[in-house]
C-alpha cells in the first residue's frame, strides 16, 4: 500500500527525520510511537503528501508521490489519504454535512448527500447533519473529523495523537471507531502517538527516536 525508503528531512538544516525502510500493506495496522520531536508527525504529514521529504522515496497507492505535480497532488490526497489531525479544522461557517461534501468537491468526487448521510449514520451521527461545528460536543467534533477522513473510502488512514488528551474509556472508543472505519473502507490504519497505552491494540509497531 505504501512504501518508504531512504528518508530524510530536515529543518533549518537539521534532520528532524531519519528512516530508512517502512513498508505497509492494504488494510493493515501500524503504530508510530515515539516521544515529541521524534518525528512521528513529520512522517505522517510525508504520508499524507504534505510535505516532500528533503530525500528518499515515497511510494503510496503505486504512485512515487515525488513525481506528481503540484497542480495534481490536492487531488491524489483528497482520493486516496484520509487524515485526522490533532486540531480538527471543521470549518465553523459549514455544517457538519457541508463539511464533509467539501471533502468531496476538494478531490473531484459527486458532492452526493447520500454519501455523506452514509457515513454519518456509521458514526451515530446523522441527526447531526445540519449543525454547525459550534453546536457540538468535543466527542462529537472527533467524529465529525474522523467521517470527513473517510468520506471518500481512502485507502491510508492516518490519525496523529488521537488519544493523547483522552481517559482511558474515551481513548478506547476512539481507537474502536478508527479500526471500525479503517476495516469499513478497507484501509491501511497509521497511528502516530506517544500514548503507550494503545501499544497493545496493535500488533505492529515501529519506534521513532
Amino acid at each position: 500500500m505504501f512504501a518508504l525508503s531512504q528518508i530524510e528531512h530536515r529543518y533549518d538544516g537539521q534532520a528532524v527525520l531519519q528512516l530508512d525502510a517502512l513498508e505497509a500493506r492494504q488494510g493493515e495496522h501500524l503504530l508510530v510511537l515515539g516521544l515529541s520531536g521524534s518525528g512521528k508527525t513529520t512522517l505522517l504529514h510525508i504520508l499524507g503528501a504534505l510535505l516532500r521529504p528533503s530525500a528518499g522515496k515515497v511510494e503510496i497507492a503505486g504512485r512515487d508521490l515525488l513525481s506528481i505535480g503540484a497542480g495534481e497532488i490536492d487531488r491524489f490526497r483528497g482520493r486516496h489519504i484520509g487524515i485526522v489531525f490533532q486540531q480538527m479544522h471543521l470549518l465553523a461557517t459549514l455544517t457538519v454535512k457541508q463539511n464533509l461534501l467539501l471533502a468531496r468537491y476538494m478531490a473531484g468526487m459527486s458532492q452526493d448527500g447520500a454519501v455523506a448521510d452514509a457515513v454519518l449514520a456509521r458514526l451515530d451521527l446523522r441527526d447531526k447533519a445540519g449543525r454547525y461545528p459550534s453546536e457540538l460536543s468535543v466527542g462529537e467534533q472527533q467524529r465529525v473529523t474522523l467521517a470527513r477522513a473517510v468520506i471518500n473510502e481512502p485507502k491510508l488512514i492516518l490519525a496523529d495523537e488521537p488519544t493523547a488528551s483522552l481517559d482511558d474509556v474515551r481513548s478506547g472508543q476512539v481507537l474502536d471507531l478508527l479500526f471500525g472505519q479503517a476495516e469499513a473502507c478497507g484501509a491501511t490504519l497509521v497511528v502516530a502517538t506517544h500514548d503507550t497505552r494503545v501499544k497493545e491494540r496493535f500488533e505492529r509497531r515501529v519506534n521513532l527516536g
